[in-house]
């Protein structure tokens, strides 16, 4: 049994959420019985969001898979029977050894992402036992590869402007993000920053709750982000609102910038956003001449042909305008870059440069009984992700789980969807049931989580997991013999000046540390550029773009294979082809309110929270297809369908629909779900699954 079981345990939230929460385990008689925010933390201030504030209960959910599973009925029917963590281990063991035998490693393909993101126990936990295995690579592209790739082709793996310094800004853009359901923790800084007089304006194409509370809403079209800000930069450049002397000291490219933004004026780029030209021109003066001003950049605007381009062009803003001179001011985007020793816990140098890559948003296609694969894939094994929920094209993902001839795998919590087809069902631990530690992706502190109580029945820890396959494969590296204590002691690069003055001792005593950079009241990363970028310099032009053709940004966008231009006064912009009459509405589908991914839709509480599947329309597309407010309405394409609830209301353009994801096909009237409905086309820039370039219809269901 765990040691101290009264008493009181740091925790850090393992959910792909840029927050980070630190949080508190109340501990009694081993039973967890409280979890709250950690009040020291500062940017988290011990507040937890509705996802979290009862994830004690979440850990002692009814539905907890506590055994290994073996299926004992059809792929898909959910029926299993109790089996021996001896016995699941021998059965993959010899499953995957058959398999290496007749069609080599890269027949196993591993399937991990977000549903954890522990150093130990996230999405990279399965690396180096792959790695060695020499499966075949899982790519994953599926959130931010094209908002990370935008950053580090602009201004380099900076962490840009810390969120605590938002308090200073006076001019503040939230661009792609519905801040107050999925950034919970930085609205009190905006809303700090408004106390002092900052404008709140948010990017958004509909009246998200964020958007309802900001002082502008620019509600631009779907997909035209890179067009406002290409115009914007026109106007800066026009209207002579730059800061020269920074341009000129600081920034490599802008004679190239300066030419794609020759020929879009804001009068052409109305055509394009659907926002007034003299709009779009008060936004870039107010940006340019009310400093500090900073932009938060969300990943809403990458899951459309040509976003992370768009997302590339808004990057530039802040270095034309000298926004990174201030505190408080620049751009926050993906903070990401802290000192991970990923060539310890993911052990690359394992990897055959002939190893075959396999991006994760293509699974449809590789599962299909008619893939061209060679070899073709023969086993999944899947952790921390609810594929049938999350990936794209789900209904041929499931025909393809009901292969009979795959051999799957999945670590779970419960029997969600994806489990449901496995052959294998094996128990994972939450977080309160083992060690790790936590980066962020939202702020610049680094966490601490501790076990703080057994596991429900023979649940295990990813990490312990994967020691227990390195032990049945026969590899004795010390990489799968080092425990979690020593693991995570290790897993962060102490020797970086990052971390200088840090150690695991002092995470372990406080529960989170800051990384070592100026006070949020003093930073200003590149107020003298210092970029981390090959010139030192922020890049309009980029040199690591230069084999893709992103040379500077300009706008391209691709449709599903289908590529049509319009050429406005030689600007080199494409844009998406005419909508087909069959399917005429464009389908967005945001993060959930009280869902965090598929994570908690089977939860009765969160349910409740969120409302069942539903659909936002705009009354005039309503009234075309007889649609009231509350009816029950089918969503469709000639992927699949869902059913939902209709929410006539203006929050959302003409033409335009939005309904969230997270929901269970399961769980849904029809068996369908949000991502039976979207396309598995990837953007040639990073790789990033167009989820947004979906086109749907609406009818009644009598």
């Amino acid at each position: 049994m765990t040691n101290h079981p009264n008493r009181t345990f740091f925790g850090a939230c393992p959910h792909d959420c840029p927050d980070g929460c630190s949080m508190l385990y109340q501990v009694e008689k081993g039973k967890l019985t409280g979890v709250r925010g950690n009040p020291d933390h500062p940017f988290t201030r011990g507040r937890l969001c509705v996802k979290v504030k009862d994830y004690e209960k979440h850990h002692y959910h009814a539905d907890r898979i506590l055994y290994p599973l073996k299926r004992s009925g059809a792929k898909g029917s959910g029926k299993f029977e109790k089996i021996s963590w001896e016995a699941a281990l021998n059965e993959i063991t010899n499953r995957w050894q058959e398999i290496i035998r007749d069609r080599g490693a890269e027949a196993i393909l591993p399937y991990g992402y977000a549903g954890n993101m522990g150093l130990l126990n996230g999405m990279n936990s399965g690396d180096a036992f792959f790695n060695k295995l020499g499966s075949s690579i899982g790519e994953k592209t599926f959130c931010a590869s094209a908002l990370l790739t935008a950053q580090l082709m602009t201004i380099g793996p900076s962490l840009g402007a810390d969120p605590e310094s938002f308090v200073h800004a006076r001019f503040i853009i939230l661009w792609g993000t519905n801040t107050l359901s999925t950034n919970s923790h930085l609205w009190p800084f905006v809303q700090e920053a408004r106390k002092r007089g900052a404008k709140i304006v948010v990017v958004d194409p509909y009246r998200s709750r964020t958007a309802a509370q900001a002082d502008l809403h620019i509600a631009l079209r779907p997909g035209s982000d890179g067009a406002l800000a290409l115009a914007m930069i026109h106007t800066l450049i026009d209207e002579n609102l730059i800061d020269a002397d920074y341009v000129e000291k600081y920034t490599l490219g802008f004679d190239e910038l300066k030419s794609s933004a020759a020929r879009f004026t804001a009068a052409q780029a109305e055509r394009v956003t659907g926002i007034p030209a003299e709009k779009i021109k008060e936004l870039a003066r107010e940006y340019a001449s009310t400093p500090p001003a900073v932009i938060r950049v969300g990943v809403g605007a990458e899951r459309y042909p040509g976003g992370g381009q768009g997302i590339r062009t808004v990057d530039c803003l802040p270095a034309l305008t000298g926004a990174w001179r201030h505190v408080g001011g620049g751009l926050l985007q993906m903070p990401v870059f802290v000192p991970v020793r990923f060539d310890l816990l993911s052990r690359p140098d394992w990897v055959r440069s002939e190893t075959r890559v396999i991006n994760l948003a293509d699974v449809a296609d590789v599962l299909s009984d008619d893939s061209t694969l060679d070899p073709p894939i023969k086993s999944l094994f899947i952790w921390n992700a609810n594929t049938l929920s999350q990936a794209p094209d789900s209904n041929r993902i499931e025909q393809g789980l009901k292969r009979e001839d795959l051999f799957t795998v999945v670590s779970e919590y419960f029997l969600t969807d994806t489990a449901r087809y496995a052959d294998l069902v094996l128990p994972a631990t939450m977080a309160g049931e083992h060690d790790d530690i936590v980066t962020s992706w939202g702020h610049f502190y680094i966490a601490l989580n501790q076990k703080a109580i057994d596991p429900p029945g023979e649940a295990i820890s990813n990490a312990e997991l994967f020691r227990r396959l390195a032990k049945c494969m026969g590899f004795n590296d010390e990489r799968f013999t080092q425990n979690d204590e020593e693991l995570l002691t290790s897993s962060l690069d102490w020797n970086s000046p990052m971390l200088d003055g840090l150690s695991f001792d002092l995470l372990k005593r406080n529960g989170f540390i800051r990384v070592n950079v100026s006070s949020p009241d003093q930073y200003a990363p590149h107020a003298e550029g210092n970029f981390p970028t090959p010139s030192g310099l922020c890049e309009f032009k980029s040199a690591l773009g230069q084999t893709g053709g992103f040379v500077a940004p300009i706008l391209r966008q691709m449709c599903e294979g289908r590529q049509s231009e319009v050429a406005i006064e030689q600007a080199p912009v494409h844009v998406r082809n005419t909508v087909s009459s069959d399917f005429p509405l464009q389908l967005l589908t945001p993060k959930s309110h009280a869902f965090l991914n598929s994570e908690y839709a089977n939860v009765a509480a969160k349910l409740k929270s969120q409302g069942e599947q539903f659909v936002l329309i705009h009354p005039d597309d309503a009234v075309l297809r007889s649609i009231h407010q509350g009816e029950e309405v089918l969503v469709y394409n000639d992927k699949g369908e869902f059913s939902a609830k209709a929410r006539v209301t203006d929050a959302v353009q003409s033409g335009v629909v939005i309904a969230t994801f997270g929901y269970w096909k399961s769980r849904n009237k029809k068996q369908g779900a949000a991502n039976c409905l979207t396309s598995a086309g990837r953007d040639r820039f990073a790789g990033t699954p167009l989820y947004y370039n979906t086109y749907v219809n609406i009818g009644k269901i009598s």
